[in-house]
């Protein structure tokens, strides 16, 4: 069938290329599901899975911090064509999911369509041709495990070649990005000098330093979301650091972390027997769960009900949290929005962490950086916090930033250039925000696809449930193109304009826009384009 082979175009000469008839970009748990399902629901083993990483696994190759898990229990955050009886407990480690991920590409034989250590620059639509040509460029190995501010600084003073050995240019008929949301970390703050003084070690939690000796040292944690959740406690605990001091803006929900039917102890020991030997046991369960989850879209609503069921639940975290940490956090640790409006953080450890003495949690901001301290000054008026209160100089060897992810900045870093030569971010930009159709398509970009693009993802549930669902609707739509039956498939603009204008409307009665909170699932314009 046309386009159905991966091929060498123009012999072996300087205009020569590698033509395939579908390019994923990204070896996450979105790009590695749609290499899966392409092979077992379409027959079609003819495409390339490119990585600028040095592992397979995306988010959780690249996260690798103490203590990182899934929040999510493991039995719900798997593929539900390729499901693991064999979990060794409830909310697995990252380095867990990891081989999870590296063995399902195994079992499908799509190891070797995988291309680490390769960039996409950028894809440019050909619009004589029909076909997407994609600018690949090779990394030295282990350098694409390094944010996009690192690898700026590695050019900068070690030169081009330290980070890119060679460029090529491949085309394709069909081009489907799997870029995930949690990779490439937020920055410095732009708001806080001193920076460049400071004598000590300083690195995102994204990009975990094992090589820096914690043992000793007084450390400064710069936010308080999930990521932190998991690995401040361990700082003291497991890495002997002196002291911690975690800096808030302001307090997140805390959930306490689910357990598994008969106790963790329980389930690790028979959880493994139950899923191999007792049948539709995982299924059973895993829908169960789904039920539960669904359950919590309760909360997200603007109506009576859901006020009140968000009022209940708030109580019920409260009297959670009190019970939990010493008495002087009790107030700075009461969100003073609706539960919802941001990420919750499902929680085992960061709770009773904070009684240890070494960890101290406060909301005075950081406001300059020395050679070998912080500066926090005042944060918002407190009754326990007097007006003239004075700026408090605490001493650091280490900072760590854990300030999140740049997940609005949606395909960033990639430049996709659609029909006449535009920019997606900019029709983006001039349209109010990232959008597409369904999450999947976008009009002016034909054969281009996104899996888990925007408002595809959920305040409650599994973002694997969410990447399959986006996976399944991409099947239906490049299926006719790797027959053959069409050259393209393009969305009519009018129609994603309206569903990005219904998503938006409808997002504007929802608690994330009505809870009292700014998160990171807008734009400081206030879009919305995460969740849906």
């Amino acid at each position: 069938m046309v386009g159905q082979r991966i091929r060498k175009e123009n012999g072996y000469d300087a205009s020569s290329y590698t033509y395939y008839p579908v390019a994923i970009v990204g070896a996450g748990e979105s790009g590695i599901a749609m290499g899966c399902r392409l092979k077992e629901e379409l027959g079609c083993d003819q495409f390339r899975i490119f990585d600028r990483q040095s592992g397979i696994g995306g988010t959780w190759w690249i996260n690798r911090y103490p203590g990182v898990a899934c929040d999510v229990p493991a039995i719900f955050y798997s593929f539900s064509f390729s499901p693991n009886p064999d979990w060794t407990t409830f909310h697995p480690s990252g380095p867990e999911i990891v081989k999870y991920l590296q063995g399902v590409c195994e079992k499908y034989e799509i190891v070797d369509k995988i291309q680490l250590n390769t960039d996409i620059r950028e894809c440019k639509w050909l619009e004589s041709e029909q076909v997407w040509e994609v600018t690949l460029q090779t990394l030295t190995a282990g350098v694409g495990d390094l944010s996009e501010y690192d690898r700026a600084q590695k050019i900068a003073s070690d030169g081009p070649l330290s980070v890119y050995v060679t460029e090529e240019k491949i085309r394709a008929k069909i081009l489907i990005s799997c870029v995930g949301g949690l990779v490439e970390p937020k920055i410095w703050p732009e708001n806080v000098p001193g920076q460049e003084t400071f004598k000590g070690e300083i690195f995102h939690s994204a990009r975990w330093r094992y090589d820096i000796d914690l043992k000793d040292k007084d450390v400064v944690v710069i936010g308080t979301g999930c990521s932190a959740a998991q690995f401040v406690p361990r700082l003291t605990k497991d890495y002997g650091a002196k002291s911690v001091t975690q800096l808030m803006r302001s307090p997140p929900w805390v959930v306490p972390r689910a357990l598994p039917p008969g106790g963790l102890e329980w389930w690790e020991k028979w959880a493994p027997w139950l899923n191999n030997n007792l049948p539709g046991f995982s299924k059973t369960l895993r829908f169960i769960m789904a039920t539960g989850a669904e359950y919590d879209w309760r909360l997200f609503g603007s109506e009576d009900y859901h006020v009140k069921e968000r009022a209940k639940l708030e109580a019920r975290l409260l009297k959670h949290m009190k019970a939990s940490v010493p008495e002087k956090y009790h107030e700075i640790l009461t969100p003073d929005y609706s539960v919802g409006c941001k990420r919750r953080i499902f929680d085992a450890t960061w709770f009773p962490g904070l009684n240890d003495p070494r960890i101290e949690l406060t909301t005075l901001p950081l406001t300059s950086v020395s050679s070998n301290s912080v500066t926090i000054g005042l944060a918002k008026q407190q009754d326990s916090v007097p007006e003239e209160a004075e700026s408090t100089t605490v001493q650091a060897d280490i900072i760590i930033l854990a300030n999140g992810f740049q997940v609005t900045q949606w395909l960033h870093p990639l430049s996709i250039i659609g029909r006449g030569g535009k920019d997606i971010h900019d029709v983006w930009q001039e349209r109010g925000g990232p959008q597409m159709y369904m999450g999947v398509a976008m009009d002016g970009f034909p054969n281009f696809f996104t899996i888990f693009g925007p408002n595809t993802a959920t305040g409650h549930s599994s973002v694997i449930l969410a990447s399959e669902n986006m996976v399944n609707l991409t099947l239906k739509l490049v299926k006719p193109l790797l027959a053959g039956a069409v050259e393209r498939v393009e969305v009519k603009r009018e129609a994603e304009v309206a569903w990005a204008r219904d998503i938006q409307g409808a997002l504007k009665k929802r608690v994330w826009n009505t809870g009292g909170c700014w998160s990171w699932y807008q734009t400081e314009a206030g879009w919305n384009s995460t969740v849906y």
